[in-house]
C-alpha cells in the first residue's frame, strides 16, 4: 500500500515502534530524550512481549551497575569475545556498535526514571567463559524487583510469568539459584528462610512483587507513563504504508488508523515464534514443532511486513532453542539449571548421551537437533529426585499423575525396565550409566567435558567435587521427555550497525528499523551470556531511535 498524501494520515508521529518489549520500550525513551515524537503500539491486550516472560536478564558489557561493582572491563576483549562466538557470521560493525553503545542506552534509562535500576547477577558466567573475552563472573545484570502496584490502572495489563510462586512469593535469578541447593547447602536453607519472610511480608505490606521480566517491562512501562509516551494495546501491525519510492512513511495499526511517522518505523515485534507456517518453511527438522516459551503474539508480524518492503532475512533456520518440557496443561517448561543436576543423564532414543548435559541450552538443542535426538530423555535417579527441584516440581516432591498420563514421566525400579518403559535399548541405557557413574566416581567427564565450564557449574551442587557429575545408584529411575523447545526466533531482517533494514543488495530500506527478534540476531548462531537476547533488542532499539533523531523529517 502506498500513500504521500498527508490529508490521508490519521495521526502524525516522530516516531512510531510496533511492540512493547524491552527494546520497543527502550527505544521510545530514546526518542523521547532526543526530542521525538513518540507512540508505541501493541499487538496484544498486555504489555511486555516475550520480555515479560523472561528472566529479565540483560547482557550489556561495562554497563552503570556493572562499572559500580568494578566489574567493567576492555570494550576490546568484549568485541573479540563476540568475534569468537559468532565465527564471523556477524559483520564487525554491528559487533562494535553493539559493545560501543550498549552502556549509553543503560545510562539513559536509569536517568531517565527513578525506577529504572538494576542489579548484578554476579558468578552468573558468560556462556562461553573460556573463549577469549569471556568472562566466569559475568556480565549479566537485572532489574530489581517492583512492587507492580506503582503502575495503577496499568497494572492489570501485565502478562504473568514463572517467576512469582504460591502466596505471592517472589524470587529472582540469584535467589532461584540458591534455593535449587535448600536441601544441599546452608546458603540454600538461608535462602528458603527469606522466602518464608518475603510471603509473611508481602500478606501485611499487601504488596505486588514482581521480578525478572515481568519487573524489567513494568519498569520500562513506569518510565514511558513519565516521560508522557502513549502506548496503545490492542493495536497489531496491519501493514507499513511506504511511497512510490518504497521508502517507509507510517504504518497502519488497530482498527485500520493510519499513522504516519515522520522519521521512521521501528519494527520489535519479536519473532516468528508461533507461526507454523514460518516455522515448517524455515526451521530444522526437531524444531519445526511450536514448543515456543515465546509471548502468544509472536507470529512474524514484524518479518513479513519487512520483507513485503523488500527486506533481506538471514538466521532464519535457527532459534533460541531451550530443552523443555510439556506440562499436562500445555504450557513449557524450560530446562536451565535442571540439567545440571548431577546424578542425571540426558540420551537419545538409542540409550546414548549425545552431549554435555550442562551445556548453554543454545548448544545443547543443536547438537539435539543435529543428531537427530527428539525427542531426548533425561534419566535421574531417587537421591536426584530428593535433593533437587526439577520442572517446578519441588525436591522431594512427586511428579504429578498428569505427567505420567501424558506419557512425559516415566518411573521403574530397574534401569532396564526403565528403558523398555521409554522405548530405548536396556542394555545401551545400563552401559551409559555404568560409564557416567565412573566419570562421577573419578571427577571427570571423559566424553563430553561436564562440568569443566565455569558455566556448567553455576547452577550444580557445590558440595560435590564435580558440581555436576554424581552416580545414579538408587532407585525407582525416572525418565523425562524432553524436547526441542525455544525462548523465541533468532532469524529476521538483515540491519545494519544504526538498526537500519537492509535489502538484499545491502542499501537500505528508507525510515524502516528493526530490534530484538524482529532483526537477525547480532549473536549469529551463538548466545553471550543470560540476557543476550534483550540487551541487544535495547541496544539497537536505541542505535534506531538515534539514527532516526539525526534524519530529515520524511
Amino acid at each position: 500500500m502506498a500513500a504521500v498524501d498527508g490529508a490521508a494520515w490519521d495521526e502524525t508521529v516522530d516516531f512510531l515502534v510496533v511492540g512493547s518489549g524491552a527494546g520497543g520500550m527502550a527505544a521510545a525513551l530514546s526518542a523521547a530524550r532526543a526530542g521525538l515524537k513518540v507512540l508505541v503500539v501493541e499487538k496484544a491486550a498486555t504489555f511486555g512481549g516475550s520480555t515479560a516472560l523472561s528472566g529479565g536478564g540483560i547482557w550489556i558489557p561495562n554497563n552503570p551497575t556493572l562499572r559500580r561493582r568494578r566489574a567493567s572491563d576492555d570494550p576490546d576483549s568484549v568485541v573479540r569475545y563476540l568475534r569468537a562466538i559468532t565465527a564471523g557470521d556477524v559483520p564487525d560493525a554491528r559487533l562494535t556498535a553493539y559493545v560501543e553503545h550498549g552502556p549509553a542506552i543503560m545510562e539513559l534509562l536509569e536517568s531517565s526514571s527513578r525506577h529504572l535500576r538494576f542489579f548484578w547477577v554476579k558468578g552468573y558466567a558468560d556462556y562461553h567463559p573460556e573463549e577469549e573475552g569471556g568472562r566466569a563472573l559475568g556480565r549479566t545484570v537485572e532489574p530489581l524487583p517492583f512492587d507492580t502496584r506503582k503502575l495503577g490502572a496499568a497494572e492489570g495489563a501485565q502478562k504473568p510469568n514463572g517467576m512469582k510462586g504460591p502466596l505471592g512469593l517472589w524470587v529472582t535469578s540469584k535467589d532461584y539459584h540458591d534455593l535449587a541447593m535448600v536441601k544441599r547447602t546452608w546458603r540454600g536453607r538461608r535462602a528458603s528462610l527469606t522466602a518464608a519472610w518475603r510471603v509473611s511480608s508481602n500478606v501485611v505490606r499487601r504488596r505486588h512483587m514482581a521480578t525478572g521480566g515481568r519487573a524489567l517491562a513494568a519498569r520500562l512501562r513506569m518510565a514511558l507513563g513519565e516521560a508522557g509516551i502513549p502506548l496503545r494495546l490492542e493495536s497489531p501491525l496491519r501493514g507499513l504504508v511506504r511511497d512510490e519510492g518504497g521508502a517507509v512513511r507510517g504504518a497502519v495499526v488497530g482498527a485500520g488508523l493510519r499513522v504516519r511517522a515522520r522519521r521512521g518505523v521501528l519494527l520489535a515485534t519479536g519473532g516468528f515464534d508461533h507461526n507454523r507456517e514460518l516455522r515448517e518453511k524455515y526451521l530444522p527438522d526437531g524444531g519445526r514443532d511450536d514448543v515456543s516459551a515465546g509471548a502468544a503474539e509472536n507470529t512474524g508480524d514484524g518479518i513479513l511486513a519487512g520483507q513485503e518492503a523488500g527486506a533481506a532475512l538471514e538466521f532464519m533456520d535457527d532459534a533460541w532453542w531451550m530443552p523443555s518440557v510439556r506440562h499436562p496443561s500445555g504450557a513449557i517448561v524450560p530446562l536451565v539449571s535442571e540439567r545440571c543436576i548431577p546424578p542425571s543423564v540426558i540420551v537419545s532414543a538409542e540409550g546414548r548421551r549425545f552431549t554435555n548435559e550442562s551445556a548453554p541450552y543454545v548448544n545443547f538443542v543443536h547438537d539435539q537437533l543435529d543428531g537427530g535426538h527428539v525427542p531426548a530423555w533425561f534419566v535421574m535417579d531417587a537421591k536426584a529426585r530428593a535433593r533437587y527441584p526439577f520442572a517446578q516440581v519441588l525436591p522431594g516432591a512427586p511428579f504429578p499423575k498428569a505427567y505420567y498420563e501424558a506419557g512425559t514421566v516415566h518411573r521403574a525400579e530397574t534401569l532396564t525396565a526403565l528403558a523398555e518403559s521409554i522405548g530405548v535399548p536396556g542394555a545401551a541405557l545400563a552401559e551409559t550409566v555404568r560409564r557416567f557413574n565412573g566419570f562421577a566416581r573419578t571427577g571427570r567427564d571423559e566424553d563430553f567435558g561436564r562440568g569443566d565450564s565455569a558455566y556448567d557449574r553455576y547452577y550444580g551442587d557445590p558440595t560435590l567435587p564435580n558440581p555436576n557429575l554424581d552416580e545414579l545408584t538408587k532407585p525407582p529411575y525416572y525418565a523425562i521427555r524432553i524436547e526441542a523447545g525455544d525462548l523465541g526466533t533468532k532469524g529476521g531482517l538483515v540491519c545494519d550497525e544504526h538498526s537500519r533494514v537492509l535489502r538484499p543488495d545491502g542499501t537500505h530500506v528508507p525510515g524502516l528499523y528493526a530490534t530484538g527478534n524482529t532483526s537477525a540476531s547480532v549473536m549469529g548462531h551463538e548466545y553471550a551470556g543470560a540476557g543476550a537476547t534483550i540487551g541487544p533488542a535495547m541496544v539497537f532499539g536505541h542505535l534506531a531511535a538515534r539514527h532516526a533523531a539525526a534524519r530529515e523529517e520524511a
